[in-house]
């Protein structure tokens, strides 16, 4: 029998499900035979940490442990956000917002796998990352953690991430759900309504777990709707493990993420860390007494050891310390920050400096030779070395131009003269881990938006003092710049760069690289463009609109939107086209532009979809993005950009009937380079639909 090209895809996709299942059916027979001969004690003893592991070089690894008379391996675990924080030595990248303007998923992935490789070789194999809470208001601590303020965007990265990290260890997704408040977190009740919990603040969650493959997951230290989330019955029973079919382990944040062994137990937390507090002896008795039933703790048992076997936890590790902060990783590293940077200013194309033009330059400011790398809470790394922007200035230059370095933030007399006497002027400045980060171990969350007084002088007074001063911006969220955005000629935004940030904001400085970062967050005027931020109350409520969402729907004029950033060359999409005119549940829409490069270097652009819903019959965004690309031209390249776009991700959560619904709408789509500069639209027509599956 002769069979087309057709059946031929067919037949290799029904022998790989066929192979699937076995290897999936012989997994859990192993699981089974395994659990059968654990007694109660060792099945309980599993559902809580005991403790943490000290490394040679004073690291430590967070140990849930297995049963070593079955062979069956302890979880072995360390934070990294953004690099592996049990290891000294380890490479520190960018932090996740930085990477979260790169608006690069495959770049993303890449970094997963590296640190999923740098934890394997000390030994683990649960890595605590990525943090995926949306930026609700970049006043909250942890803002530097996260990818940004939109689901679509934190999807996709967080998608990514996830699957490069698998590649090597177990990925664990946190804080699920609702939590972006520090200096509240382990009290604050999230009263938040099931439509917006749905569709702004869960699907991201959901992309980790149902696209990625999440896993495990770690649940939020605050409560939502009234019950904390390491014991929400809504949360982790029905939306994580029944309505998502989610068959990894859930764990909880540390030491405060616990409160009721029944609660816990019953409601689907899985294993506490990073000891037993409600779980342990408490359980035990809870199960001796009938208060827990044993199938209870088969099931937690069985999502642990289901994720040991599929990961290959059992096997030998071949423990590589080299790969620690390897050329490769280092490399990549830098082209993360370079990638992540976003220039917010250039006026008279005062960037890139060209060194050849140049005799002197000045480079100040305390930041300018400080490592600055983020938060010392959880997240904190110890790298072994860290290139501060002045190493990095130094060595792009060389002898070739002369580099005065002034290392404060209060100019006298004599700073005032060399500025005066420089071709340019480098202010580094921004926040600090003092400013911004976890609370407790940190410094929580940040209600001013603006840089501190002794900063913005240093900013004024430079460019009173040279009509040729850059600022570059550290930090880990959005900073309002009305004080003197106006007495620059440039503003390049480098968050917390990473230990090869300074090299990177060098490469980006004097046009080795051209940015390409775009701003995963909307950058205010003011705190009055925003929703309230409320850090002081136990009770708060979430509603559907923050980042630009919010903006959009009070028609304010932000300083800078969601999406934007310049380059050191320009472009113009043009020709924007469907696949389909008209389309329905289940269907992929193919949307695509040209993009030319108009000027006259290499340079790269994000292409951004965004959706609106004239005549909704439900409350829905003005605008919301559901897809982008980005694209590397040469001068005067055209590429045609190709966007997919599920409709069903076009679904609105119905919470009357409970299921996903596509409303018989005439759907308007908007193509551009940010939120607000979007030239090009188009229709699609899409039948109603109910229920709809949405992944």
């Amino acid at each position: 029998m002769k069979l087309t090209w057709l059946g031929l895809i067919l037949v290799a996709a029904l022998a790989a499900c066929s192979s699937n299942a076995t290897v999936g059916d012989d997994l859990e027979k192993r699981v089974d035979e395994l659990i059968s001969q654990m007694n109660l004690e060792e099945k309980v003893a599993q559902m809580a940490g005991n403790g943490a592991m000290p490394l040679p070089d004073g690291g430590l690894l967070w140990i849930a442990p297995g049963v070593e008379r079955l062979g069956v391996p302890p979880f072995v675990m360390s934070d990294g956000p953004r690099g592996v924080t049990a290891a000294a030595g380890a490479t520190t990248f960018p932090v996740g917002l930085a990477r979260g303007a790169s608006w690069e998923p495959e770049v993303e992935r890449r970094i997963g796998a590296a640190m999923g490789r740098e934890l394997e070789a000390i030994g683990g194999n649960v890595l605590l990352a990525p943090t995926i809470n949306n930026l609700r208001h970049p006043s909250w601590g942890r803002s530097q953690e996260t990818y940004g303020e939109d689901v679509h965007h934190l999807s996709r990265m967080a998608v990514a991430f996830v699957r490069g990290v698998q590649e090597h260890a177990i990925a664990n997704p946190k804080h699920y759900a609702a939590n972006s408040i520090e200096d509240t977190r382990f009290d604050v009740d999230v009263t938040v309504d099931e439509r917006s919990l749905r569709e702004i603040y869960l699907p991201h969650f959901r992309a980790a777990v149902l696209e990625g493959g999440a896993a495990s997951v770690m649940s939020a230290y605050n409560s939502v709707n009234g019950q904390f989330c390491g014991e929400n019955e809504h949360l982790l029973k029905q939306v994580l493990k029944t309505d998502w079919g989610f068959d990894g382990f859930v764990l909880s944040d540390f030491v405060f993420g616990t409160h009721s062994t029944l609660g816990s137990a019953l409601n689907g937390l899985d294993l506490e860390m990073p000891a037993p507090q409600v779980y342990g002896e408490p359980l035990l008795s809870a199960v001796h007494d009938g208060d827990v039933p044993e199938s209870v703790i088969d099931d937690a048992v069985r999502r642990m050891l289901r994720k040991k076997l599929e990961y290959g936890l059992d096997q030998p590790n071949d423990l590589d310390r080299s790969v620690l902060a390897s050329d490769e990783h280092l490399a990549l590293a830098r082209e993360a920050s370079v990638k992540g940077s976003v220039l917010l200013r250039n006026e008279s194309s005062a960037l890139p400096l060209d060194v050849g033009a140049l005799e002197r330059i000045a480079v100040i400011g305390v930041l300018a030779d400080t490592p600055n790398t983020g938060d010392t809470g959880s997240s904190d790394t110890e790298p072994a070395f860290v290139i501060t922007p002045l190493q990095g200035i130094q060595d792009a230059v060389g002898d070739e131009v002369a580099v005065d370095h002034i290392g404060t933030d209060v100019l006298d007399p004599e700073d005032i003269a060399t500025l005066e006497a420089a071709d340019a002027v480098i202010v580094v400045t921004g926040l600090t881990a003092e400013d911004e980060g976890e609370s407790l171990i940190g410094a929580g969350d940040r209600v001013d938006l603006g840089l501190g007084a002794e900063r913005v002088k240093l900013i004024r007074d430079a460019a009173a003092a040279n009509d040729r001063t850059i600022v570059v911006l550290e930090g880990g969220s959005a900073i309002t710049m009305g004080e003197w955005l106006s007495d620059v000629e440039a503003v390049l935004m480098a968050w917390y760069p990473g230990q090869m940030g300074g090299h990177a904001i060098a490469d980006l400085l004097f046009g080795d690289a051209s940015p390409s970062g775009k701003l995963p967050i909307t950058f205010p005027t003011g705190l009055d463009q925003l929703p309230a931020f409320d850090n002081e109350s136990l009770e708060v409520t979430y509603d559907y609109f923050h980042g630009y969402r919010y903006v959009d729907r009070n028609d304010s004029v932000p300083e800078f939107p969601f999406g934007f950033g310049l380059s050191y060359t320009t472009f113009r999409v043009d020709n924007l086209r469907a696949s389909e005119s008209e389309a329905r549940a289940g269907d992929v829409v193919r949307f695509s532009v040209d993009v030319r490069n108009t000027g006259l270097v290499a340079g790269a652009e994000v292409v951004q979809l965004y959706v609106t819903y004239p005549e909704s019959a439900v409350m829905r965004s003005e605008r919301e993005l559901k897809g982008f690309a980005k694209v590397t031209l040469g001068p005067d390249e055209t590429q045609r950009v190709e966007i997919a776009i599920p409709v069903n991700d076009l679904a609105y959560y119905d919470v009357a009937e409970s299921v996903w619904a596509l409303e018989g709408l005439v759907h308007e789509i908007h193509a551009g380079t940010s939120s607000r500069d979007l030239p090009l639209s188009t229709t699609l027509s899409v039948a109603a639909a109910r229920p709809v599956l949405v992944y």
